[in-house]
């Protein structure tokens, strides 16, 4: 199965991408949900913090979990490695913590970056 749902390029669109994910993967074990919500929050606050930029977020249940999240911003995002002290940054660190896999790619509107659970389970690693 495959949701896909547009938010605008708003804060409040951070906390409604978070109600989809959590009403698509319903059927999910509550660390699942929590796992993807997190992280797909993450990649929705990029969007509208760094991107400017409305976003389309998909989710497919086919054999694992993947989520992607679509922008129409320029640039690559990146990893970052902040101190304590800094109050950002830690969006990508968190999915690639979390995520069982993650990238980024480039399309000719924007970028899509996505991540994959495993179906189910707490992502690999826990």
């Amino acid at each position: 199965m495959t949701s896909t749902r547009r938010f605008p390029c708003k804060p409040e669109a951070v906390a409604a991408a978070r109600r989809f994910v959590r009403d698509v993967l319903r059927e999910q074990s509550r660390e699942t949900v929590e796992s993807a919500e997190l992280m797909a929050s993450e990649l929705a606050t990029n969007c509208v913090r760094h991107a400017h930029t409305g976003f389309e977020l998909t989710i497919q249940t086919q054999g694992g979990i993947r989520i992607e999240v679509r922008d129409g911003g320029s640039g690559r995002p990146q990893v970052l490695h902040p101190t304590p002290r800094e109050p950002a940054g830690r969006g990508l660190g968190i999915v690639e913590a979390m995520a069982d896999a993650w990238g980024v790619i480039e399309t000719p509107e924007g970028k899509a970056v996505w991540f994959t659970l495993a179906r189910g389970g707490a992502p690999s690693g826990e």
